[in-house]
């Protein structure tokens, strides 16, 4: 466990755990809180979200596998995140959320001033959550927004959903990673999140695995990297009804785009700011755990370790 941390994964929790808990919250001790997949009662539910109310210290918060299990918890969550000002990211994949919950989460997560990565994979959400995401995107840097956006297994948004994100996507003025795998996608929506990613000036990340794709897909993405300049660092394909020449191609393609934008800039000199690497790691289906690197407003890193 690394220092500043507090991980534990599926238990059922105790009265003495959660003050334990609830103590190092309160003494700003904590930076890392993950109690995935962990049992606790209401009442205990509610001193953790208390707990973080009152942090100053905490950057991640792991609420995954459905922790956050009814809307009497969503508003409990809801309180905390209002009055907690410190937290950058929230893992909340495999909660029944629902659309009512990020109704009830919204006004928290629209204003909270320094979350920049949010995942609400295995969610239950529709079309009404995708409206309220969108909102999360802001066009330009009037406001802060989202850079890391998991959306993954959430069947139940239909065509339209997607297609007012993609809309969101392509104007977005921070998002960099988003993380769409394990949807049934297919090559229209595919094709619509093309043209995003062809305008969006920042986004570098895109997963698209198990999302029901063809070549036809593939075609078309490899014509946008291969003519069109493009932020994009990372396509995620695997798990389609793809060749793998094709996939191969796409990552030289955009392998190469990197390899000359950095020698354009070591060739400028100092004057050119080489674009920033990409902060967050893009989640992964294996039960491996994964590294998150966050970075704070203040311009301070941490390596966080999390289990998803």
């Amino acid at each position: 466990m690394l220092p500043g941390s507090i991980q534990i994964t599926g238990e059922a929790l105790s009265c003495a755990e959660v003050k334990d808990i609830c103590d190092s919250l309160k003494e700003n001790s904590v930076r890392l809180l993950s109690v995935r997949g962990c049992q606790l009662s209401d009442r205990d539910f509610g001193r953790v979200c208390r707990g973080v109310a009152e942090s100053h210290s905490l950057a991640q918060l792991n609420l995954n596998l459905g922790v956050v299990s009814t809307i009497g918890r969503t508003k409990h969550l809801a309180d905390a995140l209002k009055a907690n000002r410190s937290i950058q990211t929230l893992f909340l994949h495999g909660s029944p959320l629902l659309d009512a919950g990020l109704v009830t989460l919204n006004g928290a997560l629209s204003t909270h001033p320094s979350l920049v990565s949010l995942d609400l994979g295995d969610c239950m959400l529709g079309d009404e959550a995708i409206r309220i995401i969108c909102g999360m995107l802001p066009p330009d840097g009037a406001k802060s927004g989202l850079k890391e956006l998991t959306l993954s297994a959430n069947p139940a948004i239909s065509s339209q959903g997607w297609a007012r994100l993609a809309i969101a996507v392509a104007h977005s003025s921070q998002l960099r990673v988003l993380n769409l795998d394990y949807n049934p996608l297919g090559d229209h929506i595919a094709g619509m999140l093309a043209v995003s990613v062809a305008s969006s000036r920042t986004l570098e990340v895109l997963d698209l695995e198990g999302t029901g794709l063809t070549n036809q897909s593939a075609q078309i993405f490899l014509d946008m990297v291969e003519n069109y300049p493009t932020s994009l660092r990372a396509l995620v394909l695997a798990e389609n009804d793809i060749s793998p020449e094709l996939q191969q191609q796409i990552s030289d393609l955009l392998s190469e785009g990197e390899e000359e934008e950095e020698k354009d800039g070591e060739a400028r000199g100092s004057s050119v700011t080489p674009r920033e690497k990409p902060s967050w790691v893009p989640h992964s289906n294996s039960s491996s755990s994964q590294m998150v690197l966050m970075t704070s407003g203040l311009g301070e890193s941490f390596l966080a370790e999390t289990e998803m």
